[in-house]
């Protein structure tokens, strides 16, 4: 029987980082996949996918506008599924082989099949109707999610899907309901609507992303509705059926009716750990599917970890890999720093959203002292180049000691843009530091300084500041 320093469950980013960490100190793993494709969810059906997807909808949105424009030609007179998903594909594909690459780079072993406990140490893998077992000193679990589904509802993968079946459809419908406004809902239903699909989206809270601060949120939902989005707030759906003409029909709480082409349900994730045997290695999993575990991501069974979605909050492929590291480090004794209580957020709708720290809404309630300054993208040069009028970047700060306490921005390269709000934040900057500092011109990362001045110019100087140029 093959025995194992460290084996992972798993090879998305949090399994990646966790077996390259502990190859690096040395030790033998090996890493399971399920599907002999390296990458995992992350890979296949989730984070690349679906942003390789939005920068092909952006791109290819872009060139065809451009050309009716300009008298371009050739102009196609419509874009098509097939053209969305090859930039997909290909995307994939050689991130598979960067993925391969770096294990065998570092020698880690790939084991294709489905992982399940025989006991704490040992592990059996399934494959092409053969078993193995396998025993492992330590294992870290990072199995990810899949899409929550409904009791009562059959996702048939054509007229009722689930995000994983998004790069599986074969034509563009013309009508789109997606039901949850969650994340991975809002940004598909922007993509679908900037290709010109009518979408409806129902949701049972009352506005879009409450987590987001108002401002972004509100805007993000204007300009959706400004692409021919619905949204049925308060609404929840009762039934689904497929009805004999192929459409979708949801049934509502309310007694209403929504039909469409292809209907989206995006109601959340759960952990993927229904085959693990998680009860032969003294594990349990909530209704949700995940895993708790302590600071050092070590399950209530010594020597086994969980990283990645399948711990839950905060589920973003960023603090995953981080995750993964730490439990490779903290198994082998290696100290390692927890990971930063501040990290970016970044939607990939369209516009793009991302944050950082606290909103305006955390800061009321939390009795903080505040104020805000605020730039738009259509009074930045970088802005009126692009041709996005709608963006902007908001600066919340401590309205006495001016220490910045949040950055939000929605519109072209807010991903991009808010790390450089994050490194402030990190390193306890305040607006002054803005304000005084020069920026390439013309850039986005000039809505700093101009967004500094703003808050600026509520609060007024101090009697120590330096003179400062206006806005």
């Amino acid at each position: 029987m093959e025995r194992y320093d460290l084996v992972v469950i798993g090879s998305g980013p949090a399994g990646q980082r966790a077996a390259v960490q502990a190859a690096k100190l040395g030790k033998r793993v090996a890493i399971v996949e399920k599907k002999r494709l390296m990458g995992g969810v992350c890979l296949h059906t989730g984070t690349i996918p679906s942003k390789t997807f939005r920068e092909a909808v952006v791109q290819l949105t872009a060139r065809h506008q451009a050309g009716l424009a300009f008298s371009i030609q050739p102009v196609a007179s419509e874009i098509t599924m097939s053209d969305v998903l090859a930039r997909c594909h290909r995307v994939i594909s050689l991130e598979m082989d960067v993925v391969a690459h770096q294990m065998r780079r570092n020698r880690i072993t790939l084991i294709a099949g489905t992982a399940s406990f025989v006991s704490p140490g040992r592990l059996v893998i399934d494959s092409d109707d053969q078993k193995m077992e396998i025993e492992a000193d330590k294992v870290v679990i990072a199995v990810g999610t899949t899409p929550a589904r409904p009791d009562g509802v059959d996702i048939d993968g054509k007229s009722v899907i689930d995000s994983d079946d998004v790069l599986e459809l074969e034509t563009l419908p013309r009508t789109l309901t997606v039901v949850g406004a969650g994340v991975i809902g809002a940004e598909y239903a922007s993509m679908f609507a900037a290709l010109g699909v009518e979408v409806t989206v129902i949701d049972k809270r009352d506005t879009l992303l409450p987590f987001l601060d108002r401002e972004i949120s509100d805007s993000l939902t204007y300009q959706m509705r400004n692409q021919n989005v619905t949204f049925r707030f308060g609404e929840e759906v009762a039934q689904v059926h497929v009805r004999e003409d192929g459409d979708a029909e949801a049934v509502l709480a309310s007694s209403k009716r929504v039909v469409s082409d292809v209907l989206l349900y995006s109601i959340g994730r759960v952990g993927n750990v229904a085959k693990l045997g998680l009860d032969a290695a003294e594990i349990t999993a909530d209704s949700r599917g995940r895993i708790q575990v302590d600071e050092n991501y070590q399950t209530q069974t010594k020597g086994i970890y969980a990283v990645g979605d399948v711990i839950g909050f905060p589920s973003l492929a960023a603090t995953s890999m981080y995750q993964g590291r730490h439990a490779a480090c903290h198994a082998f004794g290696v100290e390692i720093t927890a990971l930063p209580h501040l990290f970016p957020y970044g939607i990939y709708s369209i516009p793009e959203i991302s944050m950082v720290g606290k909103t305006e809404e955390e800061l009321t309630k939390d009795g903080v002292p505040y104020e805000f300054g605020v730039a738009r993208y259509k009074e930045i040069a970088r802005g009126a180049i692009l041709g996005d009028d709608t963006g902007l970047l908001k600066l919340l700060f401590h309205a006495e000691t001016r220490d910045i306490l949040g950055v939000h921005i929605i519109g072209t390269a807010a991903t991009e843009l808010v790390h450089i709000g994050q490194t402030a934040m990190a390193l306890g900057g305040t607006i002054d530091f803005f304000v005084q500092n020069v920026f390439n011109y013309p850039t986005f990362a000039e809505c700093y300084k101009v967004a500094a001045l703003d808050g600026y110019n509520k609060v007024g100087p101090r009697p120590s500041d330096p003179p400062h140029p206006g806005t």
